[in-house]
């Protein structure tokens, strides 16, 4: 999955938070050319599937440790925050951004191009010579 999260800085680079593997709200908003809203109400329709592929909101003991390990420095009783693969489920779920299909787009190109490379089904022999088990007759 870490090739296929690859896509997104390849079209554009994804600013992370200080630990290098998450985004805020904001973040994915600014990444996509869209408004904070915009991702609000995408999290809001498809919350269980993001929330399968990485998206969290962290809150109280959660979200001190996160802050602590992190980096981070905000004032906010709740963190909201997307793994590169949520982001990544963002980008098939976003209708109104530019950004959005350019990452359809090549996830596309990537999997067409991998169903069209020739593969190798040649029946390769071991050159290491191996024990014959014949049975001699009785």
């Amino acid at each position: 999955m870490l090739e296929r999260t690859a896509v997104l800085d390849r079209v554009k680079a994804l600013s992370l938070l200080p630990d290098g593997m998450h985004v805020t709200t904001a973040m994915v908003a600014a990444y996509f050319n869209v408004t904070v809203e915009a991702i609000r109400a995408l999290v809001h329709d498809h919350r269980a599937e993001l929330e399968a592929n990485g998206y969290r909101v962290l809150a109280g003991t959660e979200l001190s440790d996160f802050k602590q390990l992190s980096g981070v420095q905000s004032r906010t009783r709740s963190l909201a925050i997307f793994s590169r693969r949520a982001v990544l489920n963002v980008a098939t779920l976003l209708r109104d951004s530019e950004v959005a299909r350019q990452v359809r787009v090549y996830l596309l190109d990537m999997e067409y191009l991998a169903r069209t490379q020739p593969v190798d089904n040649s029946v390769h022999t071991d050159t290491v010579a191996r024990p014959s088990y014949r049975c001699s007759p009785p």
